[in-house]
């Protein structure tokens, strides 16, 4: 008996998922001042200075933002779309090195940052007198800021000051000039000079330093032993006379 075969042929359909990933490139652009790219802006101190933030290659309204470091600038509501303008007025030294920048609203990343460069001469305050203990030590401290950075010299009495090996350390920062006098003597009594010049200028400031008599130092122990001995007078003169006053 014959068998009936049967052929059996699978018959597999591959689907095909193709995935499109799309990138809208908007092509909106920022500028600020002119410039598209971030930048550096050099003024004086004193100085207003004005950034303008202007949209390109949009067809739309857009809504513009401003920062100052990471916070918010306060904008007018006509004073936010497609073009928007800040002022600082006047620019200062505290604003030397602050970034300011223009955002797009509806996208952050689309951004133009400016650096402020503030120039400002050096701004040494008044003058001091400093009154010291002999054998203690002092510190004169000068402000040295300004920018561009100056360079800061010290003087005694009007001449060139001699720095002693192991008593006078001269220590200098952007910011400040130190002069410190290790165990001061009576010999570093005078007037201490100060002076910081830049290319914008210059200013000095003058320290006049009195090194008084040491004080006389009392041993703690003297001093404990003698308030024992007055309290235990005082305390035995109050016993005797209150068996004075008791056998009358």
């Amino acid at each position: 008996m014959a068998k009936k075969s049967s052929l059996g042929v699978p018959c597999e359909v591959p689907i095909l998922m193709v995935c499109f990933l799309a990138c809208v490139a908007t092509g909106v652009e920022l500028s600020v001042n002119n410039h598209a790219a971030d930048f550096t802006l050099s003024t004086s101190s004193g100085t207003p200075v004005s950034l303008s933030c202007l949209v390109q290659n949009s067809s739309q309204a857009e809504e513009l933002l401003w920062y100052r470091g990471e916070g918010k600038v306060d904008l007018k509501d006509g004073n936010k779309v497609n073009v928007s303008n800040i002022c600082i007025s006047p620019a200062t030294e505290t604003d030397n090195g602050v970034t300011f920048t223009c955002k797009l609203m509806r996208d952050k990343s689309v951004k133009v940052s400016v650096i402020l460069d503030v120039q400002f001469p050096p701004n040494v305050t008044e003058d001091e007198s400093v009154q010291i203990e002999e054998d203690k030590d002092v510190t004169l401290t000068c402000n040295a800021k300004s920018n561009p950075q100056g360079q800061a010299a010290w003087y005694k009495n009007n001449a060139t000051l001699t720095l002693q090996q192991n008593r006078y350390q001269l220590y200098q920062t952007s910011e400040v000039s130190q002069l410190s006098i290790k165990k001061v003597q009576k010999s570093d009594n005078g007037t201490y000079t100060c002076e910081v010049k830049s290319s914008l200028g210059g200013g000095r400031k003058d320290f006049h330093l009195i090194v008084e008599d040491k004080k006389p130092v009392f041993p703690k122990e003297a001093v404990i032993a003698a308030v024992v001995v007055v309290t235990l007078t005082v305390l035995f003169g109050i016993v005797a006379r209150k068996e004075k006053i008791c056998k009358v």
